[in-house]
């Protein structure tokens, strides 16, 4: 079978995290996403971040970083500004589907890469905009990360223990969020694209993904008396018991998330006489007796390991273990999911990334490590209709 985006064609002017992943997804499941990077530049930022290299001999794609972001792209580099390089990112937006950036939100409109710019060239070019604050806006103009819009946003707030200081999210999660929300976004404009033969532009922005996460206790926010706090162990605002609790050499975490758990913990630590008890019968009054209640848990989990108790409580109490990266990478059940794959650079160098989470069926398929600057120019020039000797003379300008 054929992968599920296999003829898509997405240009992507994108450096760093947002971006990058976003049409990661896109370029696992098939799309072919060509980065066209700066021509006379070191590419994508992220070519450059450590602290981790595959080698010491400053190769184009030797990031870590960088690798783990780019898988199954394709690189070019273009100077757009220039008058023949305008001439060719016009063959290169008549050849493709779609055009995305994760971009400040003044860049694309300079750039010439917004749908009224690009519209003459090919009427059903979708152009994804992913950036901080919006392309419209007193905030247009300013740059914007992960951490900013965590701050903004209220993630702060929910994040930590009520005695300490405020903490951001142990990820970048809203550059994750809004990169996957710009290719949802890109790939549902082109599907109408090529229903109505034309195209528009999709904006996405870091300060808007993250706003909208909040979901719930945004709605609670605007609708009731609720006010956001930060809770001992992570615990949940109303479901209980749903947080940290105490084991014999260490901690688990409890899920209860739906009435009949509760019943079901009890009688899985030897203790239904918890469920019969009138003080705990449902979420509202097992909330108001969340103390007490973390109390007795922690008395009666300490008599076991976390080990023991995840076998005890497999299938039927939603537990987990407290791990750290590397002991989650390690973890048996990431082995039995085969969610590790063992890539080979062009050089011959092995690397190990975690592998898109997206299971489909596919034929003769292997995925490929990201790609060298310029790795892909004669291939799509070549494809756009230039010949050897347009794209040498282009080269000798510096203009790819």
């Amino acid at each position: 079978m054929s992968l599920p985006l296999q003829g898509l064609k997405v240009l992507a002017f994108e450096q760093y995290g947002a971006g990058p992943f976003g049409t990661q997804y896109l370029s696992d499941l098939g799309g072919e996403v060509i980065k066209v990077e700066p021509a006379g530049t070191s590419g994508d930022y992220l070519r450059d971040v450590g602290p981790y290299f595959l080698d010491d001999k400053n190769e184009t794609d030797s990031s870590i970083f960088f690798q783990a972001l780019n898988r199954n792209k394709k690189s070019i580099t273009l100077d757009i500004l220039s008058d023949e390089g305008k001439k060719v990112l016009e063959k290169l937006v008549s050849y493709s589907d779609a055009v995305c950036n994760n971009l400040r939100g003044d860049v694309p409109e300079k750039l010439g890469i917004t749908y009224e710019n690009l519209k003459k060239f090919n009427k059903k070019i979708v152009c994804a905009h992913c950036s901080a604050y919006g392309r419209e806006g007193s905030r247009k103009n300013w740059p914007g990360f992960d951490y900013l819009m965590q701050a903004e946003a209220g993630y702060f707030s929910l994040t930590g223990e009520p005695e300490g200081p405020p903490s951001r999210f142990g990820l970048s999660i809203v550059d994750y969020m809004s990169g996957l929300t710009m290719a949802f976004s890109l790939v549902s404009a082109v599907l109408s694209a090529r229903d109505k033969g034309k195209g528009r532009n999709i904006d996405v922005s870091l300060f808007d993904t993250a706003l909208f996460n909040l979901n719930y206790l945004s709605a609670w926010s605007l609708n009731s008396n609720y006010e956001s706090e930060r809770l001992d162990r992570s615990a949940h605002p109303v479901l209980v018991p749903c947080q940290l609790y105490k084991t014999l050499d260490g901690w688990i975490y409890l899920m209860c998330n739906k009435e009949n758990f509760w019943p079901t913990l009890c009688q899985y630590i030897g203790r239904e006489d918890l469920a019969e008890d009138k003080r705990f019968k449902n979420f509202k009054l097992r909330q108001k007796h969340r103390d007490l209640i973390t109390k007795i848990l922690d008395q009666e989990l300490m008599n076991k390991t976390t080990k023991k108790w995840l076998e005890i409580f497999a299938g039927h109490v939603p537990a987990a273990p407290i791990l750290n990266v590397r002991e989650a990478l390690d973890n048996q059940f990431v082995k039995e999911r085969k969610n590790i794959h063992q890539l080979k650079t062009k050089d011959n160098k092995v690397i190990n990334l975690l592998k898109t989470p997206i299971n489909f069926e596919a034929s003769n398929f292997v995925d490929s490590t990201a790609p060298k600057l310029g790795e892909h120019n004669d291939e799509i020039y070549n494809k756009i209709g230039l010949s050897t000797k347009e794209i040498n003379h282009l080269k000798n300008k510096g203009i790819i």
